[in-house]
């Protein structure tokens, strides 16, 4: 069975609460069952934190013994080196995931710190973000 880790960033545990305009008005949580059910042959991990050291750690926890990491680096996309640097440092591959389109945002959201250590990147579709990640994830896998 293929397990994939997905890692949410800060205010993320707001979905639904947070600008329900441009993240809609669903929860992380509410849509996970969504995604564990179009998987079923997938074990899909969930993990969020406000802290960078936090999803750093949860990083190289699960980067070496899983298939995959999605990653949703929140505002720490536009900041952490520290981030790319992990990213880098992992066995698995990782996609980035937004789920508002960041290039039709502000411009301090246009660029990535944490792109160039990355697999693929994937905005601008909502929570099916993170599914159109795994099955990047999955398709990948095959190659």
């Amino acid at each position: 069975m293929k397990k994939i880790q997905i890692i949410n960033g800060p205010n993320l545990n707001l979905l639904g609460v947070r600008e329900p305009g441009i993240y809609g008005s669903s929860s992380f949580e509410t849509f996970l069952p969504t995604l564990r059910k179009r998987y079923p042959d997938v074990e899909i991990d969930y993990y969020q934190s406000n802290i960078e050291g936090e999803l750093i750690n949860k990083m190289q926890e699960t980067g070496f013994s899983y298939d995959g990491i999605v990653l949703n680096a929140g505002a720490y996309t536009h900041t952490s080196i520290a981030l790319l640097d992990c990213i880098r440092s992992l066995r698995c591959p990782v996609i980035e995931v937004h789920i508002s389109n960041v290039h039709k945002r502000e411009e301090y959201r246009h660029h990535s710190m944490i792109s160039a250590g990355c697999l693929g990147v994937i905005c601008g579709f909502g929570l099916e973000s993170y599914d159109l990640a795994i099955r990047g994830l999955l398709a990948s896998s095959q190659q």
